[in-house]
């Protein structure tokens, strides 16, 4: 009997006439698709048959790509950087918090477009782990949707409306973890060998015990440790994050095929864009701190080739909160044709804007910006304010060079400051390291909650729109965090549920307030204020092309310690004032002596920003 090849594989189920651009998708990935895998798993005595299997599934999953999405996937493919104009714009919330259910989100489309949003991220809507379920992180089902928030159809219902509103949708894909009581990790319990080895599991405590000496810890006061005891499977199982979250044994060929078909399967159901959580920890290796290892890289290049032949439409984001050092191997090669994610979080930058405002200096803010590297074609920055997570200050230990810095600004944002103007919590830290993470919102961080009168309040709004206009302007696809728009203050009723109290991230995670709502076109309210500020500075970057992404970034040189001069191309300079107080000075000062006007006198008030656009 004749063995057909893994190409044959993935035609055979194809109808005809997508068999030959799918050829020619093939031809042109399996160079880094097979490499990758072969790097991954050639050692297999079954690679070969697997492989094959693997290439029937995504020919199978291709084939049952709708019309509209195929027709959909020809466009992107023909305009490959279509998603890093200045005219993109993304938006995260929680289904439930949002819109009540995604039927709910549906109702909320034009609120989203009225502030020119393209992209939505719904945070985890899948099935979660019943009970506590880190937010939904811990997913107890790859394929189904969560029954508190709709079903199959609801999902399809959605993601048609924000097609034919001009919106892709994000979905997390939680590649690092699964519930305990997902499909596999109770088959693993019930003593399924197979099952087993999805995960990573030691009888003995001698081996965890030499990966804990070099591995840190995410959660270190809620969930001291990287391992848990299963007492059904009499062995301890690897679970970086919480112990009801398994860690996925990539090294088992079998967790990435699964893994495929479950993206591939939310791309048919309409998901554009799949934020890969945790995708640093991927791959494990005895004496390294388990993070960014290059295998991680080989499996996300491997996601890229596939997304590449079977949906080409699709984008990936890595969501790896790194130091900026480390975060442009998250893109791949693109010289040698390993390409990775097409979006990146740029934490770094977002960090170091809250530093700013601390310190009331942009050294550290000038110094992540230096050390961005140009974007290679077709791929973007994410730049955001806020997001659901904390702000984990460790992503600047580079540029900070001194973890006192970085404490103290934790202090400030997290309570331990009583000059700080902001109002948010302190979030975890690991023994012997001082700098514990923040969590807020936007408008709490910036000082809106603390404000007492109209000039302290004018001076919090300042302090929020410097933030949005770095995120912006500095070049990527700015992203909105829910609320932000509206000035939404912190809410503290997380501590009443005990599945919630010990995990401060909530105070951020607070239902969508309707009233804001209805008052954010009323300018004698806060969130109107807010909302008309945010608005016009969208509006605005929409008009300038110079903000695309791929526009050239260039920092000018200045005398004042707190002051950013941000160019873009020839045509844009952003000017921001990262100080309480006043700040007067020349465009020749800095570094501008070619703009129209350079020796005039330019005065940002506090905390105040400045755009400018010479005409051609």
């Amino acid at each position: 009997m004749t063995t057909l090849s893994p190409r044959q594989r993935m035609l055979d189920p194809l109808p005809l006439h997508l068999r030959e651009q799918a050829a020619q998708r093939y031809t042109r990935h399996e160079p880094v698709l097979l490499d990758r895998l072969r790097r991954l798993y050639g050692h297999r005595a079954d690679f070969h048959a697997w492989y094959a299997d693997l290439m029937g599934a995504v020919g199978a999953l291709h084939g049952a790509r709708s019309p509209e999405l195929l027709a959909q996937d020809a466009r992107r493919a023909a305009d490959p950087a279509w998603f890093t104009s200045e005219h993109m714009l993304g938006y995260s919330a929680y289904v439930q918090q949002f819109g009540g259910s995604l039927r709910g989100v549906i109702g909320r489309i034009p609120h989203l477009r009225e502030m020119g949003v393209t992209y939505l991220h719904l945070l985890p809507f899948l099935r979660p782990r019943a009970g506590d379920s880190d937010g939904g992180f811990a997913v107890a089902s790859f394929d189904e949707v969560d029954p508190a928030l709709g079903s199959a159809a609801d999902l399809l219902d959605l993601t048609a409306a924000l097609r034919g509103a001009g919106i892709s949708l994000c979905c997390d894909l939680v590649l690092n973890h699964v519930a305990d009581d997902h499909a596999w990790a109770l088959g693993a319990k019930d003593g399924d060998a197979a099952l087993r080895d999805y995960f990573h599991v030691f009888p003995e405590r001698e081996q965890p015990d030499r990966y804990e000496q070099t591995v840190g810890q995410i959660f270190p006061e809620a969930a001291p440790g990287n391992f848990t005891w299963v007492d059904p499977m009499q062995a301890w199982v690897w679970t970086t994050f919480y112990p009801f979250q398994w860690d996925l044994n990539y090294a088992n060929p079998h967790v990435l095929a699964a893994m495929v078909r479950s993206l591939l399967g939310l791309a048919n159901r309409g998901v554009e864009v799949f934020r890969l959580d945790s995708t640093a920890f991927l791959w494990k290796r005895e004496g390294s701190d388990c993070m960014n290892q290059p295998e991680a890289h080989e499996l996300l290049q491997v996601l890229r080739a596939i997304v590449e032949i079977a949906a080409p439409g699709v984008l990936l984001k890595a969501e790896a909160i790194v130091p900026t050092r480390e975060l442009p191997a998250y893109f791949g090669d693109a010289g040698g044709g390993a390409r990775e994610c097409h979006l990146a979080y740029h934490s770094t930058l977002m960090a170091a804007g809250w530093a700013a405002l601390a310190e009331q200096d942009a050294g550290l803010l000038r110094a992540v910006a230096a050390a961005t590297p140009a974007l290679p074609p077709a791929a973007n920055w994410l730049t955001y304010v806020r997001c659901h997570d904390d702000i984990g200050w460790n992503v600047l230990r580079a540029e900070a060079r001194s973890p006192q810095r970085l404490a103290a600004i934790a202090d400030f944002y997290g309570g331990g400051d009583s000059a700080s103007f902001a109002a948010g919590v302190a979030f975890q830290t690991s023994a012997g390291r001082a700098v514990h993470g923040t969590n807020g919102s936007a408008a709490a961080l910036a000082g809106l909650e603390t404000a007492r009168g109209p000039e302290q309040e004018a001076c919090a709004l300042r302090r929020l729109m410097l933030l949005h206009g770095l995120a912006l302007a500095f070049g990527g696809m700015p992203m909105l965090y829910m609320g932000d728009e509206l000035g939404m203050q912190n809410d503290h009723a997380y501590l009443d549920d005990a599945e919630r109290a010990r995990d401060t991230r909530w105070v951020q995670r607070a239902p969508f307030d309707q009233l804001r709502y209805a008052q954010r076109h009323d300018p004698s309210t806060p969130a109107g204020r807010v909302f008309g500020a945010l608005r016009a500075l969208l509006e605005r970057r929409r008009s300038l092309p110079v903000l695309a992404a791929d526009a050239p970034r260039t920092l000018l040189d200045t005398p004042y310690p707190a002051l950013l001069a941000l160019a873009r191309g020839e045509r844009f300079l952003s000017l921001s004032n990262f100080s309480a107080q006043p700040l007067s000075f020349r465009l020749s000062d800095i570094g501008a002596g070619q703009w129209p006007g350079a020796g005039d006198a330019i005065t940002l008030a506090p905390w105040d920003m400045l755009w400018l656009e010479r005409r051609a």
